[in-house]
């Protein structure tokens, strides 16, 4: 029996040989009068279709094992794939806060003259990078869950 963390695999696989056929065929499919083409852009075409087919029917059962598989913690491991998504962006905007307000990667603020206006941070840093951390480890600790989940379940047809 094929265990989740396989068809992920395999299904990256696809996915970029599907992205090395696609750039065969852009290089294969015109070439100059009196040449032959590198290769056969209709033969490739043909190959990248078959991929695309087997990898639609592995994405389909992936989406299917998600869906019914049940975490050790409650929930399934779409729900589970879902929090960490929203982890991931929710640490983004606090990080992206963060930077914001601390001046981070902003040129040209540094006053010179006492004359000239003062930047202040309107949102406190320091307690935006503590929330940053906490999500982060809730990111790692979900992704762990994740990852051990998809070496115990079997693949669903």
């Amino acid at each position: 029996m094929v265990k989740l963390a396989e068809a992920l695999a395999q299904r990256a696989d696809a996915t970029r040989r599907v992205e090395q056929l696609r750039a065969r065929v852009v290089g294969s499919a015109r070439y100059q009068e009196g040449e032959t083409p590198a290769e056969d852009a209709g033969a490739l075409l043909a190959e990248a279709a078959a991929v695309l087919d087997d990898l639609e029917s592995l994405i389909r059962r992936i989406n299917r094992t998600n869906a019914a598989a049940l975490m050790t913690e409650g929930g399934t491991l779409t729900d589970a794939l879902a929090r960490r998504d929203v982890l991931r962006l929710r640490h983004a905007v606090i990080t992206a806060a963060a930077d914001a307000a601390s001046g981070r990667d902003q040129r040209g603020t540094v006053r010179q003259l006492r004359s000239e206006l003062k930047i202040l941070s309107a949102l406190p840093v320091a307690e935006l990078r503590a929330q940053a951390d906490v999500l982060a480890r809730e990111i790692r600790e979900t992704d762990m869950r994740i990852q051990r989940t998809n070496w115990e379940v079997d693949l669903l047809d």
